[in-house]
């Protein structure tokens, strides 16, 4: 078993009128088994959330809960968890095998020919067998990074803490080996909090995404949910490359108004949004945006500014009342910086957010579901 509870996790550094909160009141339960990532910003309480479990730091209130068991105050190595950091963190004087057998000659009972045995194993598990001789200095990055996820599958913890592992490693080497602590991760079904900043890879590798934001928790739940119903426009434009586009309208009488363009509203939207909202946030992503004729319902004008091929599809940016939006539309659509086009927002494709608050009023119709204000998904 390895269910981790979260309950009203709180984290202040400072004291007095100088503190900063960097977890606030944090709620989240991880099952056995399941692969979360936290993801949000820099200075979101990822990186501290993950150290107050780990015991590498004091939490402020709350409480932590492992299968049950208050873990709050005990010790690292009291907490049956393995944690990899960003950094690898490996014993440069050491061995890879000595630095593998390590944690369990300090921390068990196991005989030198017990130890030996798991790193064998582990090392051949990770195909690594060849270096077990070699010292971290003589390894590839990538070849560190296994050496740093033997260390601690080695010590079979009911729960494993990643730190940002893949952050140091070149773009090719991050994509292989986040497949491998993906199928790692299934085939030992060990419970596992991965923090991250890329948003790509907590969509990629993640059961369920949390998305962080000033220490507070802004939405928890699979990685579609989280892209196709953010419950805030902070959690809509931050899961998504590239990332939606905002514009800022004035709803009136069944029409959304912006300087540049009215925005016509179908009877049924309308309704949905109510009469209430008026200052609101339009979101539509890069690949919803339409290139339409220039009579098409809805149609609003822009101006080419940029073209970036990237083979399949192409980003556009686009300029619109003098601010900047992007499209990804198809490879062999032939655009260049000067062009004028007409864009088309699909209505089901819309998103509307309080412009005050930033809570969603309305996801796009993919499922003609409207998000409560405030709700977290689950």
């Amino acid at each position: 078993m390895g269910e981790l509870e979260l309950d009203t996790l709180r984290k202040v550094f400072g004291e007095g009128s100088k503190d900063i909160v960097a977890v606030d009141d944090l709620d989240i339960t991880i099952e056995d088994g399941e692969f979360l990532v936290l993801v949000g910003p820099s200075g979101c309480g990822k990186s501290t959330t993950l150290r107050c479990i780990a015991g590498l730091e004091q939490v402020t209130s709350g409480e932590i809960l492992l299968d049950g068991r208050d873990v709050t105050h005990a010790k690292p190595k009291e907490r049956d968890m393995a944690m990899v950091f960003q950094n690898y963190a490996l014993y440069p004087h050491m061995t890879v095998r000595q630095n593998l057998g390590y944690g369990l000659k300090i921390t068990t009972d196991l005989s030198k020919a017990e130890i030996n045995e798991r790193v064998e194993r582990i090392a051949t598990k990770l195909e690594i067998p060849d270096l077990l001789n070699k010292k971290p200095k003589e390894l590839s990055g990538g070849q560190q990074q296994r050496v740093a996820l033997g260390r601690a599958i080695i010590r079979e913890p009911e729960v494993f803490l990643m730190d940002e592992p893949l952050s140091n490693l070149d773009a090719k080497l991050r994509t292989t080996m986040r497949t491998e602590i993906q199928q790692l991760q299934q085939d030992l079904g060990v419970t596992t909090i991965y923090v991250t900043h890329d948003q790509t890879e907590a969509m990629t590798m993640g059961d369920r995404i949390a998305i962080l934001d000033g220490g507070e928790l802004q939405q928890i739940g699979t990685p579609l949910e989280c892209y196709h119903e953010p419950v805030n426009q902070f959690v809509a434009g931050f899961i998504g490359s590239p990332s939606m586009n905002f514009v800022k309208v004035d709803h009136d009488d069944g029409s959304l108004h912006h300087d540049d363009f009215v925005y016509t509203l179908s009877p049924e939207l309308t309704e949905t949004i109510g009469n209430e909202a008026k200052a609101l946030t339009m979101g539509i992503r890069p690949e919803h945006i339409e290139i339409a004729s220039a009579d098409a319902q809805n149609g609003i004008r822009a101006s080419v500014n940029v073209v970036e091929p990237m083979g399949e599809l192409s980003y556009v940016y686009l300029d619109i009342g003098g601010q900047t939006y992007t499209a990804s539309v198809d490879g062999d659509t032939h655009l260049t910086a000067g062009d004028e086009v007409t864009v088309v927002f699909p209505e089901e494709k819309v998103h509307l957010f309080d412009r005050k608050t930033g809570d969603t009023i309305m996801n796009s119709t993919r499922d003609r579901q409207t998000v409560a204000k405030g709700h977290v998904s689950s």
